[in-house]
């Protein structure tokens, strides 16, 4: 019986890369505007997987799935020390969610905070898609702003993780976010009834 779930759930994880790599699943195939994926940061010093989330999948949340530097000057990964939360300064960098539930405003650009763990502050941010690539533009202030370009990767490097959110080999949302996705009932059992 694990075996099959182990099985079931690799069946579908490929489904799910196959259909965000070649969007071509119908019906599930992300409009052009859609910034579902994983991304390399402009400095090159991590991966971010970015994906609806929220009860309806109306959020953008974004998480932490590679790092160039795993390792800590101790030899231990990096934990979230800095968190203003005391019960998230033990989890790990790699893996935290980091993009909070960003919402979709007029503009076409989804809209909301970014939280940095190296310094444990949030800051507003908007990003949208353009071309092949995603702008991420930060602001401090509403007036000290910057935007990166971060390039979409297709591949999985070594130490990423690439568990779908919430498995044990995934990156961990944090609670309000996996408890909106935890509320959304299941097709099949919506399907049965």
């Amino acid at each position: 019986m694990r075996q099959m779930t182990l099985v079931s759930r690799m069946i579908v994880r490929a489904v799910v890369a196959v259909c965000q790599m070649a969007l071509v699943c119908p019906g599930t195939a992300a409009s052009p505007a859609d910034p579902s994926g994983t991304w390399l940061t402009e400095d090159g010093r991590a991966r971010i997987r970015v994906e609806r989330c929220g009860g309806k999948l109306e959020h953008i949340c974004g998480y932490v799935v590679w790092m160039k530097d795993p390792i800590d000057a101790n030899g231990q990964p990096p934990r979230d020390q800095n968190n203003p939360d005391l019960t998230k300064r033990s989890r790990p960098v790699l893996g935290h969610q980091l993009i909070l539930g960003l919402k979709l405003s007029p503009a076409g650009r989804f809209e909301g905070q970014i939280y940095n763990a190296e310094n444990g502050k949030s800051y507003e941010i908007s990003l949208w898609r353009e071309a092949m690539d995603l702008k991420v533009k930060g602001c401090m202030l509403s007036i000290f702003c910057a935007t990166q370009t971060w390039t979409q990767t297709m591949n999985a490097l070594p130490g990423q993780l690439v568990g779908m959110t919430g498995d044990p080999n995934g990156p961990k949302a944090d609670k309000e976010w996996a408890q909106a996705a935890q509320a959304k009932p299941p097709t099949a059992a919506r399907a049965t009834k």
